[in-house]
């Protein structure tokens, strides 16, 4: 505002549409193609939609309107303003402009600013590379979430020293401020056209608005966007290639790990074993079984993953109890300890087979030192019990589903001695899905207890044999499919698949350290998928 009223006020018309006719008119080409060194100055509108993972939609509004338009058009107008006297000062207008008295403090809030705008894009990196990881669209990498309250602040420290070289790498390649302007008003471009179009599919497809109105923000928002594009074009071949050799880099491993990723999954969904298979098989399932627990870990939460009659096909030897282990994710901020494990028993008990679902939050740290197997265990013999209780409850012929209201009305026909009643009496509870017949009360006792001992008894050999088998030792089995183009598959899916795809899996997080699984106790089972 000072430079505008030292220096030239009349740079407010600018703000007129007439003058950008007279500029195009007067410019011609030279002015068209000018364009693309004036996309540096909306630079980091672009990251807005990705940073809306990291702040409120209201913040980032008010901020912008309120706050950040108005001073970058006036700070750009008072450079303006400027340059009107000291023409020959375009190189640093910034600095050049700023009076004496005040150059330190607004150098010192520049710098600042410039550290706050890199950051911002860092942060809309990561959460774009988290939202590829959700959709299986990139390699495994470390996700840190560094809030409680906002699911999308995230750090992946990965993805920031790949950006770090990077940026040493354009900086030293590049050695020109003009290129590196020009490499990044490509990319700005880019970003803002993919915006675009993105946004006038969630207009059509998710908020079904009116097709008049995506029309009119679609036409709006494109004729600007192309001609910055077009003029763009003419810096290609002066540094604006780069951001598009990056880009085809990304989208080639996105789309690699993508496919790569699906054929494996839809391999194991489709090559999953049946229940009627393994219950086919008998309690021994037709192997020798070894003391011991196996920990069977599995992306599936339902079904017998297809590595488990890969094993036992070819190594006809299983632990006396199996445990098929499937961790999961969820988008809240931690699950509760008591809470976390899902136990669930696969076929009969003699078979000694059962399922466990883990539960994360996303600040949930699956570490080593947290003792994954004792609670895992603890949840197993609490599920024991809890099913031998059920099972004293339910498994005669006066109890069922609804026993609790069966035992009220037994309450009802008992004393405060514990006598009944009326002893030859025969009652009936009925329900919604159920009617069960109850004999006498003090029948219904006896059978109650009866059941109730044979289930403790039952329960205790279970408990015992699970100590024994824990005690014997725990493996970790962990499947490990490689995918691999057919023979007849023509040049470029081999190269895409036996080796960009095998180089990313190699590179990637392994299971076993997103698992956390003690090395001691892993044991891997491979094999070759074909595609």
């Amino acid at each position: 505002m000072l430079n505008i009223w030292k220096y030239d006020s009349s740079v407010l018309k600018a703000f007129s549409p007439v003058y950008i006719y007279r500029y195009f008119r007067r410019g011609g080409r030279d002015g068209w193609t000018s364009l693309g060194g004036i996309m540096l100055s909306i630079t980091g509108t672009e990251a807005l939609f990705a940073d809306l993972a990291h702040f409120p939609v209201s913040a980032i509004q008010i901020a912008f309107t309120v706050v950040v338009f108005p001073c970058l058009l006036l700070a750009y107008s008072g450079q303006a303003a400027y340059l009107m006297n000291h023409q020959d000062h375009v190189v640093d207008a910034f600095y050049r402009s700023i009076p004496d008295s005040i150059y330190w403090p607004v150098f010192i809030v520049a710098t600042a600013a410039a550290i706050v705008a890199s950051q911002a894009t860092i942060s809309a990196t990561f959460s774009i590379i988290k939202q590829a990881l959700a959709l299986g669209c990139f390699p495994r990498v470390k996700v840190v979430h560094t809030s409680k309250k906002f699911l999308g602040q995230i750090y992946i420290p990965d993805i920031n020293w790949i950006l770090m070289i990077l940026c040493i790498a354009v900086t030293a390649g590049f050695k020109n401020q003009s290129q590196i302007g020009n490499a990044y008003g490509t990319a700005v471009v880019i970003v803002m056209l993919a915006t675009t179009l993105l946004m006038t599919l969630i207009m059509i497809l998710v908020w079904r608005c009116h097709w008049i109105l995506v029309l009119i923000f679609t036409a709006l928002s494109l004729v600007v966007e192309c001609t910055y594009f077009s003029a763009v074009l003419f810096k290609v071949d002066q540094g604006g290639w780069v951001p598009l050799v990056i880009a085809a880099a990304f989208l080639v491993i996105m789309y690699v790990w993508h496919y790569g990723t699906v054929k494996r999954y839809e391999f194991e969904m489709h090559s999953k074993v049946s229940m009627a298979w393994i219950l086919g098989l008998g309690p021994s399932l037709g192997l020798v079984r070894v003391p011991g627990i196996g920990l069977v870990y599995t992306e599936l939460a339902s079904g017998v993953p297809h590595i488990f009659s890969h094993f036992i096909t070819n190594l006809p030897a299983i632990h006396s109890v199996v445990v098929f282990v499937c961790v999961k994710y969820l988008p809240v901020y931690t699950v509760p300890e008591e809470e976390r494990f899902l136990v669930k028993r696969i076929g009969p008990k003699n078979f000694h087979m059962f399922r466990c679902v883990a539960r994360y939050g996303y600040k949930d740290l699956h570490k080593k030192d947290e003792n994954f197997e004792k609670k895992l265990f603890d949840s197993l013999f609490l599920f024991v019990r809890l099913e031998a209780m059920m099972e004293g409850c339910s498994d005669s012929d006066e109890y069922s589903l609804y026993g609790q209201q069966t035992l009220q009305s037994t309450d009802g026909l008992l004393n405060n001695n514990g006598n009944s009643t009326s002893s030859n009496q025969d009652l009936t509870m009925s329900s919604v899905d159920s009617i069960v017949p109850v004999k006498s009360p003090l029948h219904v006792n006896s059978t109650v207890m009866s059941s109730s001992q044979m289930s403790s008894h039952t329960e205790t050999d279970e408990l015992e044999f699970l100590n024994s088998c824990r005690d014997a030792g725990v493996v970790h089995i962990l499947g490990n499919t490689v995918v691999r183009a057919s023979r007849g598959s023509k040049f470029y899916k081999k190269i895409a698949i036996d080796y960009i795809y095998a180089f990313l899996r190699k590179i990637c997080r392994e299971n076993s350290v997103i698992f956390n699984v003690p090395h001691e106790s892993l044991l891997n089972v491979g094999q070759i998928f074909y595609v």
